[in-house]
């Protein structure tokens, strides 16, 4: 029994598939399951029902399952304690992020941390924000960067930047040259957006309510890659954030009016001492450029 294998265990317990698991730990499907058979083999009980893509825990998994999280938790206190004794520019952090973040805003800063900081490992993990709550909470994620506000009595939360929502359009939309738009004039067009789960999607309603808009055609998707090029070839339009405009290809973005900004910060778990790392990834996130 090795500790990847138990990790995995736990990947597919809470995404509820070998796929979802995988991606999540950004694995190989095959491999991922071969490892949940060396486990199995290894314990000489099966763990998981398979139910075609579908998992279900069998009572053997029941009652493994409140062991491994044990292993894995005493296994991370057991890590906070060398990294507490370590100097700020050494040890290991796992940096959370949403994904509509990731690509377009905080890649960069963390390229930059960990050049300037060869000696520490950051771990990145690309989660909803639900998700990435219950992971600060478990200490399965050190920081998070999120959109805000996040109301959680066991997290806290501060700003780092604001950016306003664009409307997407198609570049040869009729209305693509538009200095500004009120998005009560884009009503009859379909709106796409991103699935429950992204704070996105709720930041992209909360600017169509304040703009007193009503967009009866509704369009979803798992990911911006995607609504850019739907958008690109005229299936609708969409809010994205400004910070997402070099990868709308075939895509003109255009102020909304009245502006609605989106609010992006870190979160840390409550209660919980923060390591000299985080604390230096921290102070580095805080002085990095935003308004570049």
């Amino acid at each position: 029994m090795e500790l990847h294998q138990i990790r995995y265990f736990l990947a597919v317990v809470k995404a509820g598939s070998f796929v979802a698991a995988a991606e999540q730990e950004g694995v190989a499907q095959p491999s991922l399951s071969q490892q949940i058979k060396k486990l199995e083999s290894s314990l000489g009980v099966p763990l998981f029902d398979r139910l075609g893509r579908s998992v279900k825990l069998t009572a053997y998994g029941q009652a493994f399952m409140p062991e491994a999280e044990a292993v894995l938790r005493q296994l991370r206190r057991a890590r906070r304690a060398i990294d507490a004794l370590l100097p700020e520019d050494c040890g290991s952090l796992t940096v959370g992020v949403i994904p509509t973040v990731l690509p377009y805003a905080i890649a960069a800063p963390l390229a930059a941390f960990r050049a300037a900081n060869p000696a520490v490992t950051v771990t990145l993990r690309e989660l909803t924000t639900d998700v990435l709550v219950n992971s600060l909470r478990n200490g399965e994620v050190d920081v998070a960067v999120l959109a805000l506000p996040i109301r959680h009595p066991e997290v806290v939360c501060s700003e780092l930047y604001r950016e306003p929502l664009m409307v997407a359009l198609a570049s040869h939309h009729p209305l693509a040259a538009a200095p500004e738009l009120e998005l009560s004039r884009l009503q009859s067009e379909p709106m796409l957006l991103l699935r429950e789960g992204h704070c996105l999607r709720q930041d992209v309603l909360s600017a169509c309510s304040q703009a007193r808009a009503r967009f009866e055609n509704l369009q979803e998707s798992d990911n911006l890659v995607s609504i850019f090029a739907m958008v690109a070839h005229g299936f609708g339009i969409s809010l994205v954030p400004e910070r997402t405009a070099q990868h709308a290809a075939g895509c003109t973005l255009v102020p909304i009016k009245p502006r609605h900004f989106r609010r992006i910060g870190y979160a840390q778990a409550a209660g919980h001492a923060a390591l000299p790392v985080q604390k230096h990834l921290i102070r580095f996130l805080r002085a990095w450029p935003w308004a570049n």
